[in-house]
Protein backbone atom coordinates (compact mmCIF):
# COMPACT_ATOMS: atom_id res chain seq x y z
CA UNK A 1 0.00 0.00 0.00
CA UNK A 2 1.30 3.58 -0.94
CA UNK A 3 0.89 5.61 2.48
CA UNK A 4 1.75 9.32 0.73
CA UNK A 5 -1.08 8.51 -1.92
CA UNK A 6 -3.84 7.91 0.98
CA UNK A 7 -2.34 10.29 3.23
CA UNK A 8 -2.55 13.48 0.82
CA UNK A 9 -6.21 11.59 -0.19
CA UNK A 10 -7.18 12.45 3.78
CA UNK A 11 -5.51 15.53 3.97
CA UNK A 12 -7.89 17.06 1.17
CA UNK A 13 -10.49 15.12 2.47
CA UNK A 14 -10.48 17.28 5.53
CA UNK A 15 -10.08 20.51 4.09
CA UNK A 16 -13.20 19.84 1.49
CA UNK A 17 -15.19 18.51 4.33
CA UNK A 18 -14.40 21.93 6.28
CA UNK A 19 -14.98 24.03 3.13
CA UNK A 20 -18.73 22.19 2.83
CA UNK A 21 -19.40 22.59 6.08
CA UNK A 22 -18.54 25.86 6.56
CA UNK A 23 -20.79 26.23 3.42
CA UNK A 24 -23.35 24.86 4.49
CA UNK A 25 -23.83 26.53 8.18
CA UNK A 26 -22.50 30.23 7.25
CA UNK A 27 -25.81 30.76 5.17
CA UNK A 28 -29.12 30.51 5.25
CA UNK A 29 -31.63 28.63 2.32
CA UNK A 30 -32.62 31.95 1.68
CA UNK A 31 -29.30 33.53 1.55
CA UNK A 32 -28.67 30.52 -1.74
CA UNK A 33 -32.24 31.17 -3.26
CA UNK A 34 -31.57 34.83 -3.14
CA UNK A 35 -28.40 34.32 -5.18
CA UNK A 36 -30.47 32.18 -8.47
CA UNK A 37 -29.53 28.70 -6.50
CA UNK A 38 -32.39 26.17 -7.00
CA UNK A 39 -34.51 24.91 -4.19
CA UNK A 40 -32.37 22.44 -1.84
CA UNK A 41 -29.05 23.99 -3.15
CA UNK A 42 -28.13 24.39 0.76
CA UNK A 43 -28.99 20.74 1.81
CA UNK A 44 -26.99 18.97 -0.71
CA UNK A 45 -23.96 21.41 0.23
CA UNK A 46 -24.82 19.67 3.82
CA UNK A 47 -24.92 16.26 2.28
CA UNK A 48 -21.34 17.14 0.53
CA UNK A 49 -20.17 17.75 3.70
CA UNK A 50 -21.61 14.49 4.76
CA UNK A 51 -19.78 12.66 1.91
CA UNK A 52 -16.05 14.32 2.33
CA UNK A 53 -16.47 12.57 6.52
CA UNK A 54 -17.31 9.80 5.12
CA UNK A 55 -14.11 9.66 2.66
CA UNK A 56 -12.05 10.71 5.39
CA UNK A 57 -13.13 8.28 7.82
CA UNK A 58 -12.70 5.19 5.30
CA UNK A 59 -9.22 6.76 4.32
CA UNK A 60 -8.45 6.97 8.22
CA UNK A 61 -9.57 3.26 8.66
CA UNK A 62 -7.45 2.03 6.14
CA UNK A 63 -4.39 4.02 7.38
CA UNK A 64 -5.06 2.49 10.60
CA UNK A 65 -5.47 -0.94 9.73
CA UNK A 66 -2.29 -1.04 7.75
CA UNK A 67 -0.55 0.10 10.72
CA UNK A 68 -0.21 4.26 9.83
CA UNK A 69 -1.56 6.85 12.23
CA UNK A 70 -3.97 8.78 9.89
CA UNK A 71 -2.66 12.97 9.34
CA UNK A 72 -5.09 14.65 11.40
CA UNK A 73 -7.54 18.18 10.36
CA UNK A 74 -5.78 21.23 10.05
CA UNK A 75 -7.45 24.68 10.67
CA UNK A 76 -8.42 26.46 7.70
CA UNK A 77 -9.53 29.89 6.36
CA UNK A 78 -11.71 30.74 3.10
CA UNK A 79 -11.99 33.56 1.44
CA UNK A 80 -15.53 34.08 0.75
CA UNK A 81 -18.41 35.91 1.73
CA UNK A 82 -21.53 35.14 0.28
CA UNK A 83 -23.22 31.66 -1.65
CA UNK A 84 -21.71 32.13 -4.69
CA UNK A 85 -18.27 32.76 -3.59
CA UNK A 86 -18.30 30.27 -1.70
CA UNK A 87 -19.45 27.88 -4.79
CA UNK A 88 -16.81 29.40 -7.08
CA UNK A 89 -14.22 28.57 -3.91
CA UNK A 90 -15.36 25.30 -3.84
CA UNK A 91 -15.44 24.83 -7.74
CA UNK A 92 -11.49 25.27 -7.15
CA UNK A 93 -10.79 23.21 -4.49
CA UNK A 94 -12.74 20.10 -5.58
CA UNK A 95 -10.72 20.19 -9.11
CA UNK A 96 -7.99 19.93 -7.00
CA UNK A 97 -8.80 16.87 -5.42
CA UNK A 98 -10.37 15.54 -8.67
CA UNK A 99 -6.78 16.08 -10.11
CA UNK A 100 -5.06 14.84 -6.96
CA UNK A 101 -6.80 11.92 -7.46
CA UNK A 102 -6.61 11.02 -10.85
CA UNK A 103 -2.58 11.38 -10.37
CA UNK A 104 -2.34 8.98 -7.50
CA UNK A 105 -4.41 6.27 -8.99
CA UNK A 106 -1.48 5.04 -10.94
CA UNK A 107 0.32 4.41 -7.54
CA UNK A 108 -2.36 2.34 -6.48
CA UNK A 109 -2.34 -0.24 -9.23
CA UNK A 110 -0.41 -2.87 -7.17
CA UNK A 111 -3.75 -3.01 -4.92
CA UNK A 112 -7.02 -3.19 -6.47
CA UNK A 113 -9.35 -2.97 -3.96
CA UNK A 114 -7.27 0.47 -2.60
CA UNK A 115 -7.58 1.22 -6.76
CA UNK A 116 -11.60 0.66 -6.51
CA UNK A 117 -12.00 2.76 -3.46
CA UNK A 118 -9.75 5.90 -4.69
CA UNK A 119 -11.96 5.24 -8.32
CA UNK A 120 -15.19 5.63 -5.94
CA UNK A 121 -14.67 8.63 -4.72
CA UNK A 122 -13.10 10.21 -7.08
CA UNK A 123 -16.25 9.44 -9.48
CA UNK A 124 -18.52 11.24 -6.43
CA UNK A 125 -16.13 13.91 -6.22
CA UNK A 126 -16.79 14.73 -10.17
CA UNK A 127 -20.47 14.55 -9.38
CA UNK A 128 -20.24 16.99 -6.57
CA UNK A 129 -18.24 19.70 -8.97
CA UNK A 130 -20.73 19.51 -11.78
CA UNK A 131 -23.42 19.88 -9.49
CA UNK A 132 -21.63 22.81 -8.06
CA UNK A 133 -20.71 24.32 -12.02
CA UNK A 134 -24.87 23.67 -12.62
CA UNK A 135 -25.87 25.77 -9.84
CA UNK A 136 -23.38 28.43 -10.79
CA UNK A 137 -25.22 28.50 -14.55
CA UNK A 138 -22.15 27.22 -15.50
CA UNK A 139 -21.57 24.19 -17.94
CA UNK A 140 -21.35 20.93 -15.34
CA UNK A 141 -18.66 19.32 -17.66
CA UNK A 142 -16.57 22.31 -19.90
CA UNK A 143 -14.22 19.65 -21.25
CA UNK A 144 -13.74 15.88 -22.48
CA UNK A 145 -11.23 15.33 -19.64
CA UNK A 146 -10.34 16.53 -16.15
CA UNK A 147 -6.75 17.66 -14.90
CA UNK A 148 -4.26 15.10 -13.01
CA UNK A 149 -1.92 16.82 -10.35
CA UNK A 150 1.27 15.34 -8.81
CA UNK A 151 1.14 15.01 -4.83
CA UNK A 152 3.02 17.87 -4.66
CA UNK A 153 1.23 20.40 -6.91
CA UNK A 154 -2.11 19.26 -5.05
CA UNK A 155 -0.79 19.82 -1.68
CA UNK A 156 0.96 23.18 -2.45
CA UNK A 157 -2.36 24.51 -3.90
CA UNK A 158 -4.27 23.40 -0.64
CA UNK A 159 -1.68 25.78 1.40
CA UNK A 160 -3.36 28.63 0.41
CA UNK A 161 -6.23 27.67 2.88
CA UNK A 162 -4.13 26.17 5.74
CA UNK A 163 -3.87 28.30 8.78
CA UNK A 164 -2.23 25.91 10.69
CA UNK A 165 -1.64 22.02 10.79
CA UNK A 166 -0.56 19.29 13.85
CA UNK A 167 1.70 17.32 11.21
CA UNK A 168 2.28 18.51 8.12
CA UNK A 169 3.20 15.93 5.38
CA UNK A 170 6.50 15.49 4.04
CA UNK A 171 6.56 16.77 0.69
CA UNK A 172 7.95 20.31 -0.36
CA UNK A 173 6.42 23.51 -0.05
CA UNK A 174 6.93 25.87 -3.37
CA UNK A 175 7.24 29.48 -3.61
CA UNK A 176 3.80 31.14 -4.70
CA UNK A 177 2.77 31.83 -8.03
CA UNK A 178 -0.26 33.86 -8.13
CA UNK A 179 -2.73 34.84 -10.95
CA UNK A 180 -3.96 38.41 -10.49
CA UNK A 181 -6.08 38.58 -13.91
CA UNK A 182 -8.13 38.29 -15.20
CA UNK A 183 -10.62 37.25 -12.54
CA UNK A 184 -13.89 34.68 -14.31
CA UNK A 185 -17.15 35.85 -13.74
CA UNK A 186 -19.08 34.16 -11.13
CA UNK A 187 -20.69 32.10 -13.52
CA UNK A 188 -17.88 31.18 -15.13
CA UNK A 189 -19.51 32.52 -18.48
CA UNK A 190 -18.42 33.33 -21.07
CA UNK A 191 -14.92 31.33 -20.62
CA UNK A 192 -11.90 33.17 -20.92
CA UNK A 193 -11.01 32.60 -24.25
CA UNK A 194 -7.67 31.59 -26.46
CA UNK A 195 -5.28 34.51 -26.29
CA UNK A 196 -6.49 36.34 -23.43
CA UNK A 197 -3.86 38.03 -21.10
CA UNK A 198 -3.16 35.97 -18.07
CA UNK A 199 -0.98 38.32 -15.05
CA UNK A 200 1.41 36.54 -12.78
CA UNK A 201 2.99 37.62 -9.56
CA UNK A 202 5.97 35.90 -7.76
CA UNK A 203 8.87 37.01 -5.26
CA UNK A 204 12.28 36.03 -7.51
CA UNK A 205 13.69 35.98 -3.67
CA UNK A 206 11.95 33.19 -2.66
CA UNK A 207 13.03 30.62 -5.60
CA UNK A 208 15.06 27.62 -3.94
CA UNK A 209 17.66 27.93 -6.72
CA UNK A 210 19.92 30.40 -8.60
CA UNK A 211 18.92 31.35 -11.93
CA UNK A 212 20.37 33.46 -14.47
CA UNK A 213 19.04 36.63 -14.51
CA UNK A 214 19.10 37.43 -17.98
CA UNK A 215 17.38 33.84 -18.31
CA UNK A 216 13.93 33.50 -20.42
CA UNK A 217 11.44 32.16 -18.07
CA UNK A 218 8.46 30.06 -19.16
CA UNK A 219 4.46 29.33 -17.66
CA UNK A 220 4.44 25.26 -18.16
CA UNK A 221 0.51 25.03 -18.25
CA UNK A 222 -1.04 22.12 -17.30
CA UNK A 223 -4.33 20.82 -18.34
CA UNK A 224 -6.72 18.06 -19.53
CA UNK A 225 -4.19 14.84 -20.99
CA UNK A 226 -2.12 17.05 -23.10
CA UNK A 227 1.55 17.06 -22.40
CA UNK A 228 2.79 20.33 -20.89
CA UNK A 229 2.15 23.35 -22.81
CA UNK A 230 5.42 25.96 -22.45
CA UNK A 231 4.55 29.84 -23.31
CA UNK A 232 7.66 31.99 -22.79
CA UNK A 233 6.51 35.00 -20.23
CA UNK A 234 6.56 39.20 -21.27
CA UNK A 235 7.59 40.62 -18.30
CA UNK A 236 5.52 43.37 -16.43
CA UNK A 237 7.86 44.28 -14.08
CA UNK A 238 10.09 42.39 -11.31
CA UNK A 239 8.44 39.24 -9.94
CA UNK A 240 5.29 40.02 -12.93
CA UNK A 241 4.82 38.17 -16.02
CA UNK A 242 2.31 37.60 -18.93
CA UNK A 243 1.32 35.10 -21.32
CA UNK A 244 -1.91 34.32 -23.61
CA UNK A 245 -4.43 31.38 -22.90
CA UNK A 246 -2.49 28.94 -25.09
CA UNK A 247 -4.92 27.31 -27.46
CA UNK A 248 -7.14 24.57 -26.49
CA UNK A 249 -6.81 25.17 -23.19
CA UNK A 250 -10.21 24.92 -20.80
CA UNK A 251 -11.76 23.92 -17.82
CA UNK A 252 -9.38 23.97 -15.09
CA UNK A 253 -5.60 24.54 -15.96
CA UNK A 254 -2.69 24.77 -13.39
CA UNK A 255 0.21 27.34 -14.11
CA UNK A 256 3.54 26.75 -12.69
CA UNK A 257 6.83 29.35 -13.41
CA UNK A 258 10.00 27.77 -14.74
CA UNK A 259 13.07 28.20 -16.88
CA UNK A 260 12.18 24.68 -19.31
CA UNK A 261 10.99 25.92 -22.39
CA UNK A 262 9.09 23.54 -24.85
CA UNK A 263 12.36 22.09 -26.68
CA UNK A 264 13.37 21.03 -23.34
CA UNK A 265 9.78 19.90 -21.94
CA UNK A 266 9.36 18.12 -18.68
CA UNK A 267 6.63 16.17 -17.50
CA UNK A 268 4.31 17.26 -14.90
CA UNK A 269 6.08 14.91 -12.54
CA UNK A 270 9.35 16.29 -13.81
CA UNK A 271 8.08 19.61 -13.15
CA UNK A 272 7.11 18.66 -9.69
CA UNK A 273 10.61 17.65 -8.93
CA UNK A 274 13.05 19.83 -10.17
CA UNK A 275 11.38 21.97 -12.64
CA UNK A 276 9.63 24.81 -10.68
CA UNK A 277 10.45 28.11 -9.53
CA UNK A 278 6.97 29.41 -8.17
CA UNK A 279 3.69 27.83 -8.58
CA UNK A 280 1.52 26.06 -8.99
CA UNK A 281 -1.47 28.29 -9.94
CA UNK A 282 -4.85 27.71 -10.57
CA UNK A 283 -6.61 29.63 -13.08
CA UNK A 284 -10.30 28.62 -13.57
CA UNK A 285 -11.16 29.28 -17.54
CA UNK A 286 -14.90 27.68 -18.45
Amino acid sequence: MDESVLQLALYLEHLEGALYTGGYENFTDQQYNEEGFPPGFRENVGVIAQHEGIHAQTISDILTKAGYTPVPPCSYKFPYNSPTSFVDLANMITSVGIGAYLGGGSMLTDNPSLLTAASSILTVEARHDSYLRAGLGASPFPTAFDTSLTAVFAYNLAQMFVVQCPQQLPLPILPKLTLEAPIPPPNLQPPISAGTPLKFTYDPSKFLVEIDPKAPLYIGFINQVTNVTYTVVSSCGTGCATIPVPEGAAGVAFAVLTTFDGQNALTEDQLAQFGTLAGPAEVVLS
